[in-house]
């Protein structure tokens, strides 16, 4: 099997538009698929094989050799490959990850300023099931009146600035200092923050060709609602109201 000639990583946490970037960049032909590869079939790192490797770098890599691939940190993964390739604990987690996926040195790293409005984003999204809507198609019928729950948005804010503490610590332990992608400024420059990736990923841009966004937006009267429901809460008694 024939191994990539490069590889990157898209790293993110929910709702930060990584599922918006890996179609554009799939789209264009020449940058690889940066899917989530690893959860297609294969959540458990106790039964991923190297031929299941050897499926995904088929799978996500275009005809130039690019491969890129998208997840949420987890150690997990990093231990299971670092079994599979009978490596030593003293190699560092990217020498891992880059043997697995062959010279990984580009990062990509999604995140979104307002993590209120990401974390009322990941709940909408759990008690709607509406991930994502195909640009211009319907959206799903659902009753969010009710839905609203000061607790589960708390506890995903939380869970969004855990999993930015454990990314940081993964690229600075291991010197990485990775092209930041942000969400408000993707959404508000979509073609450009794409020629950017390609760009960092040493991409000739010129001639390629960029796909209309994939998906249409979900923020919602009910979402903004939500949004100034949990400000309100949140800083109930404070001294100083910061928002």
């Amino acid at each position: 099997m024939k191994k990539p000639l490069q590889s990157y990583t898209l790293w993110f946490s929910q709702r930060t538009g990584s599922t918006l970037l890996n179609k554009a960049l799939a789209s264009t032909g020449v940058a690889g698929d940066p899917s989530e590869w690893l959860h297609y079939g294969w959540n458990d790192p106790a039964t991923f094989r190297l031929e299941n490797l050897e499926n995904i770098w088929q799978h996500g890599t275009t005809p130039n050799g690019i491969f890129g691939i998208k997840i949420g940190y987890e150690k997990r993964w990093i231990d299971a490959f670092r079994e599979m390739f009978n490596l030593s604990s003293e190699i560092s987690s990217a020498e891992v990850w880059s043997t697995a996926f062959p010279n990984c040195s580009k990062h990509i790293f999604m995140t979104r300023r307002n993590k209120v409005r990401l974390a009322v984003s990941w709940w909408r999204a759990i008690v709607s099931e509406e991930w994502h809507r195909s640009a211009g198609t319907q959206p799903k019928e659902c009753n969010l009146e009710d839905q609203y729950n000061y607790d589960a948005i708390h506890q995903l804010i939380q869970e969004s600035v855990m999993f930015e503490a454990a990314l940081e610590d993964f690229f600075s332990k291991n010197g990485i200092s990775p092209m930041t992608v942000v969400y408000e400024d993707f959404i508000e420059d979509y073609e450009g923050t794409v020629l950017r990736v390609l760009q960092y990923l040493g991409i000739q841009t010129e001639g390629v060709k960029i796909a209309p966004p994939a998906f249409d937006k979900l923020a919602d009267e009910y979402a903004e609602q939500w949004v100034q429901r949990y400000r309100t809460e949140n800083q109930n008694g404070w001294t100083n109201v910061r928002w």
